[in-house]
């Protein structure tokens, strides 16, 4: 069943960063650009809208986030783990047809590889999830369906038990972006980041898997 509402990215941005030994989500990029800021632009290029969550506190980055037409959430048990952010995030957007679960550490992925798991919840898949080269990555998607289970979420896992348990409601969107891959949890990560050309990557289009 193909879906026609809206497609919101929760960006989960509250993490600490303690290996990158500062706060990386602030970490400029080689153009000057914050990393977790870059990784908003992109998702909100492939979405219909993007809700960030975030610590209480983090001001400064809210602020460039508002900026980039995201809209912004805090979540008071975001230090207890990435479930709390996750299911406050979907709680906060009761509207929501499905979800892209992005995370803020991620800037390489190309727009059009947010875009392509949009595309395939919206054609009515219940779990969408990118690969490259036969990994999986990210941004993952999910269908109203999973409402309840995610905004029961909770502790450091995310959404890794639901994706274990239900291996048959998996669709999977190949894609050519080797961003999806690419988390940056140590300075030599940021270093060693896929180079972004995001002329050539907003051409991206899925291949059937």
């Amino acid at each position: 069943m193909t879906s026609t509402g809206k497609i919101v990215g929760v960006l989960l941005a509250a993490g600490q960063g303690r290996r990158f030994g500062s706060d990386k989500r602030l970490q400029p990029l080689a153009d000057g650009t914050p990393l977790a800021l870059a990784a908003a632009r992109s998702l909100r290029a492939g979405c219909d809208e993007v809700l960030a969550v975030l610590r209480p506190g983090d001001a400064a980055l809210a602020a460039l986030l508002i900026a980039a037409d995201c809209r912004v959430i805090y979540c008071a048990e975001a230090e207890l783990g990435m479930g709390h952010s996750l299911a406050a995030g979907v709680r906060a957007s009761p509207q929501a047809a499905g979800w892209l679960i992005a995370l803020a550490d991620m800037p390489a992925i190309a727009p059009a590889s947010h875009a392509a798991v949009a595309e395939a919840l919206r054609r009515g898949a219940s779990i969408a999830v990118p690969t490259f080269t036969g990994r999986r990555g990210h941004p993952v998607g999910f269908s109203e369906r999973w409402r309840d289970e995610l905004e029961a979420l909770q502790g450091d896992q995310g959404a890794r038990r639901l994706l274990q348990g239900a291996p048959s409601e998996i669709e999977l969107v190949t894609l050519d972006d080797p961003g999806i891959l690419a988390d940056i949890d140590t300075p030599a990560d940021l270093a060693g980041m896929p180079a972004v050309d995001r002329e050539k990557m907003a051409k991206i289009s899925p291949r059937p898997a």
